[in-house]
């Protein structure tokens, strides 16, 4: 019988290479955009895609009633992906700007795993898999936000693994590094939106920031496509035995192993080194 998985965050990177390549791989894919211009081009693909907004409660809701039409009640599998980076000193942002984030990355996130639950829990089986980050691992300076984001992501799915461990319910985190993807420019826009560059003291590594944001292409050394995460997902959904973390790139299995073995005061400084 063929296997149904939902995915979110398909417009581009990430979600848009995973749907693509799972569906090749057999599954029936149905993937979310946060634009309903999204949506109209990823069914002109070939995709099912339906509208979802994690920081609109309604669209999650009317995501997963059709979500179910479409798969006759029945999932197999969640692939917690769209998410966006608030870039800022945490002294610079405001409120309002780390509640969008939290929208995004993480309350809709949580809604969409709680609504989708009793579905996995009647049919008996189910894969939950999380896309996390390094920087949910290890914090980096002007990103506070979204280290704060993923660090909550990880806390959370670590207690859903427990709370589920009696269950056919397996649950992991992917962990990757840097991936090329439109990640920056969404974060670009982010950071336009909430923080005052001229009245920050950040102000001079503001622009260092903004220049690389603006960037077209990420230029680091370690950096790996999107179809890096395809392998992690597809073990993760097919082994009897999935992993709880699936660590991508050599810099998240660098500061994993760091944040083990080295005090936190040296740890820090390696990471003050990067901005």
């Amino acid at each position: 019988m063929q296997r149904s998985i939902f995915i979110t965050g398909c417009s581009t990177g990430i979600g848009y290479t995973a749907a693509h390549q799972l569906q090749q791989h057999g599954f029936q894919v149905i993937a979310s955009c946060r634009q309903i211009k999204d949506v109209e081009r990823l069914e002109k693909e070939g995709l099912t895609c339906l509208h979802l907004d994690y920081s609109k409660p309604e669209t999650i809701t009317q995501a997963i009633q059709e979500l179910l039409v479409l798969t006759d009640g029945k999932l197999y599998a969640l692939f917690n992906n769209g998410a966006y980076g608030q870039a800022g000193a945490l002294e610079d942002l405001p409120r309002d700007a780390l509640k969008e984030q939290f929208e995004s990355n993480f309350f809709g996130w949580h809604q969409l795993v709680t609504e989708l639950l009793p579905v996995m829990r009647k049919q008996g089986e189910g894969r939950i898999i999380q896309n996390s980050s390094v920087l949910g691992i290890v914090a980096m300076k002007y990103r506070g936000a979204y280290n704060a984001s993923k660090f909550a992501i990880e806390g959370w799915t670590d207690t859903l693994r427990l709370e589920l461990s009696d269950t056919n319910i397996k649950i992991s985190l992917i962990e990757p590094g840097p991936i090329e993807t439109e990640f920056r420019s969404n974060a670009l826009k982010a950071f336009k939106k909430w923080v005052d560059i001229e009245k920050s003291p950040h102000k001079e590594k503001y622009l260092i920031q903004q220049t690389r944001l603006e960037k077209e292409h990420s230029g680091s050394t370690f950096v790996l496509p999107s179809e890096s995460i395809v392998p992690p997902l597809l073990h993760a959904l097919n082994s009897s035995r999935p992993k709880a973390r699936y660590r991508v790139t050599f810099p998240t299995h660098l500061f994993a192993i760091l944040k083990r073995l080295l005090p936190t005061k040296y740890l820090d400084k390696i990471l003050n080194k990067s901005d």
